[in-house]
């Protein structure tokens, strides 16, 4: 029984029928309805509640939500399978100077070994794709080195990361044309004087992230 106050010429109205339930039509329900008056004679009407129809608009939102998901989730691989990031800045930075860039790579490619991800970075030197960005290019020392993913965010980490060294994306028909790159010889000198508490980085260290050092590897 639901009570409802009904003002102050009115007793208390008491409603029988139970709780509202929806029905497909979106029809009221009627209920018998007993009232009270102050002077103590009572009758009875007919009450006609509406209903909702909540649980068919639950169906339709879940369903508008469900799809929209769904194809959120599909289209970035699909817009992005051909779509390379990269960072870049001189050979000397990338492969002798900076301290704990060999760390990172070497942790990442460790990483993704155990859990049988496939490899989706990779070093170029002298890479190609630098030709079809002159305005990195003129601030860029000679060779260049750049670390290739397509893994966005992950080239915004190291970015940032590196700190100094200069960024871009850019698209290619295939992961040889993405790594393509020019012929170039590197060469460091050792420095004179070594402060840091661990071995300075062998030469050559950074093969196993070249795409033929990758394909080495896997022959």
């Amino acid at each position: 029984m639901l009570g409802i106050s009904a003002g102050s010429s009115c007793g208390t109205v008491m409603v029988g029928g139970g709780p509202f339930s929806a029905t497909p039509s979106g029809a009221g329900k009627a209920f018998a309805v007993m009232s009270q008056t102050k002077g103590g004679s009572s009758h009875s009407e007919n009450l006609v509640l509406p209903t909702r129809r909540i649980s068919s608009f639950k169906t339709a939102v879940a369903a508008i939500d469900s799809g929209h998901l769904s194809s959120s989730s599909d289209s970035p691989d699909k817009q992005q399978a051909n779509k390379y990031y990269f960072v870049v800045a001189n050979a000397k930075f990338m492969l002798d100077e900076e301290e704990h860039f060999k760390e990172l790579l070497a942790e990442r490619l460790r990483h993704y070994g155990e859990r049988s991800k496939e490899q989706d970075f990779w070093l170029v030197i002298e890479p190609k794709f630098l030709d079809n960005f002159p305005n990195i290019t003129k601030r860029l020392g000679r060779p260049a080195v750049a670390l290739v993913s397509t893994n966005g965010p992950w080239i915004t980490f190291m970015k940032l990361r590196l700190d100094r060294v200069l960024s871009g994306s850019y698209e290619a028909d295939s992961l040889e044309a993405a790594l393509a790159s020019n012929p170039a010889a590197l060469e460091f000198e050792n420095p004179k004087t070594w402060t840091a508490p661990y071995p300075k980085y062998e030469f050559g260290w950074w093969e196993p992230f070249l795409r033929t050092g990758l394909m080495e590897s896997k022959a």
